[in-house]
């Protein structure tokens, strides 16, 4: 992230590599195989109107679900906060649900913590030399820039 850029700006355009490990992960999670987590996040496009989909992880804590966009205000994150819920797929099962964005606090870092204790070996470059043993005021200060959502059931 440039130094120059608000953390509610963050963007991270994914790299080479990144394109062909998340079209790995897709092609498995399509079939059915999760990937330490993975899913496919399915949300209708907030200009197109037409489905979008991406794989993301999600995090399970303390009898909740979360997403957690390590890249920052992604597009699926900016089509999730306008639709307000979407679709989660692994093979052929699909779940819809809402989504409810967290506020900056410390619940919020604490669920950044574990994600990052159970991902950082895959994302941990995208969060600036952070990791799940980093301050919590550091934590709390790239909170604005990684977007944290609650998974609901749909009601």
């Amino acid at each position: 992230m440039p130094a120059t850029a608000p953390p509610t700006d963050r963007y991270l355009v994914p790299g080479r590599a990144d394109h062909l490990t998340n079209r790995l992960a897709r092609f498995l999670t399509r079939r059915g195989l999760s990937v330490a987590g993975s899913c496919e996040l399915r949300v209708v496009g907030r200009a197109s109107g037409e489905v979008r989909s991406t794989v993301v992880n999600l995090l399970e804590l303390d009898g909740h679900r979360y997403l957690v966009a390590p890249r920052g205000h992604t597009q699926w994150v900016r089509n999730l906060r306008a639709a307000g819920g979407g679709q989660l797929r692994v093979g052929r099962r699909a779940e819809a649900f809402r989504a409810f964005e967290l506020p900056e606090d410390d619940h919020k870092v604490a669920v950044i913590r574990a994600y990052l204790e159970r991902w950082a070996w895959e994302v941990g470059r995208f969060f600036d030399g952070l990791d799940a043993a980093s301050p919590e005021d550091a934590l709390r200060a790239a909170g604005p820039g990684v977007p944290v959502f609650l998974v609901e059931d749909p009601a």
